[in-house]
């Protein structure tokens, strides 16, 4: 017979494994009808907690969770580095999981996290993440959440950045400082914070330099990869928009602008300058070679680390955390897909 799991109670009335577990433990913020049909059916289902994992939630389980966009990036790779580097040096297993850019996904993984009695959770929110009442339930019930690279605002907990604007406005500028005159923007749709913030700096650096900013210049890609740098190249050479210089949302992106305008007979950087954003190990063996926003992954997934470890510490002290914000430098990599 299968076992009965806490989650099997929540998936079949609809509910979070959070709200089943409140109601169980009669929480005053879970209505009536809620704490019945859960206690009604735990009873059916001659449901047992664990034991071991209530204690483990009442003291520590040394286990932290990990939810990334996408494994294969090499910026989340080193993210992932920066995080067991620095959890193992506390004693603390990562558990590491992939949201394929999903809400759905994201969702689930917490859950699973919570299943697992994980002490705290680290996340860089999905693409397709709008809303965050599934982040803001599991702060609200004590379990410590810090939000890296792609964040939102609107959820009040301590996060890890970079200052996303600012790097697109000075990638900008170089190309603007370079010679180029018509500049185009190929980013992703406007969800997470760091999509914004790098259009808003990309806009910044064209108005502030005298440039009249031209919204048909900037083109959007459904899943930022390499197909759709592809894709968007072919948008750019059948607008007749003489663009000599491009900003990309990441470095996949522009690999694919650039070996698609290369094929197209498009010289690169003499016609077009390219400009990235990651410092992925792509950039440094595409030909030319790949100019981009150096963003310090490993340095990103430590600094998660250290502000995780400092309010699970807070909490086990019975001492309050104030929420902060972490903000890592970044550098333009200058290589030769510019002038």
């Amino acid at each position: 017979m299968a076992k009965i799991t806490l989650r099997l109670i929540a998936d079949t009335l609809g509910i979070s494994v959070a709200t089943a577990s409140k109601a169980l433990k009669d929480y005053p913020d879970i209505s009536q009808k809620t704490k019945r049909d859960v206690k009604e059916l735990a009873a059916t289902l001659k449901y047992k907690p664990n034991s071991f994992a209530q204690s483990l939630r009442n003291q520590e389980s040394k286990i932290i969770g990990l939810i990334i966009p996408e494994i294969v990036h090499h910026f989340f790779a080193n993210i992932i580095h920066g995080v067991i580097k620095a959890a193992e040096k506390e004693g603390y297993l990562v558990i590491t999981l992939q949201s394929d850019e999903s809400y759905e996904n994201e969702k689930k993984q917490i859950e699973l996290l919570l299943e697992k009695n994980v002490d705290g959770i680290l996340i860089s929110l999905a693409e397709d993440t709008v809303n965050f009442k599934h982040i803001k339930a599991i702060i609200d019930e004590g379990i410590p959440v810090v939000l890296f690279d792609k964040i939102s605002k609107l959820i009040k907990c301590s996060q890890v950045v970079i200052d996303d604007r600012k790097a697109a406005f000075e990638a900008t500028k170089y190309l603007i400082d370079s010679g180029c005159k018509t500049i185009a923007h190929v980013r992703g749709p406007l969800k997470p914070q760091t999509t914004i913030h790098r259009f808003l700096g990309y806009k910044d650096a064209i108005e502030a330099h005298g440039m009249i900013y031209d919204k048909a210049l900037v083109f959007e890609a459904d899943h930022l990869s390499y197909e759709d740098g592809r894709k968007v190249a072919k948008e750019i050479l059948a607008s007749n928009q003489n663009i000599d210089g491009i900003f990309a949302f990441t470095d996949l992106l522009a690999t694919g602008l650039l070996v698609k305008l290369k094929e197209a007979g498009v010289m690169i950087p003499e016609e077009v300058s390219i400009i990235g954003f990651s410092n992925w190990f792509l950039s440094k063996i595409t030909s030319p070679t790949l100019s981009t926003v150096n963003q310090p992954g490993l340095e990103m997934g430590m600094a998660a680390f250290k502000l995780l470890f400092e309010e699970l510490s807070n909490k086990k002290n019975k001492v309050p955390t104030e929420f902060v914000t972490v903000e890592i430098p970044t550098n333009l990599v200058i290589r030769n897909s510019t002038r």
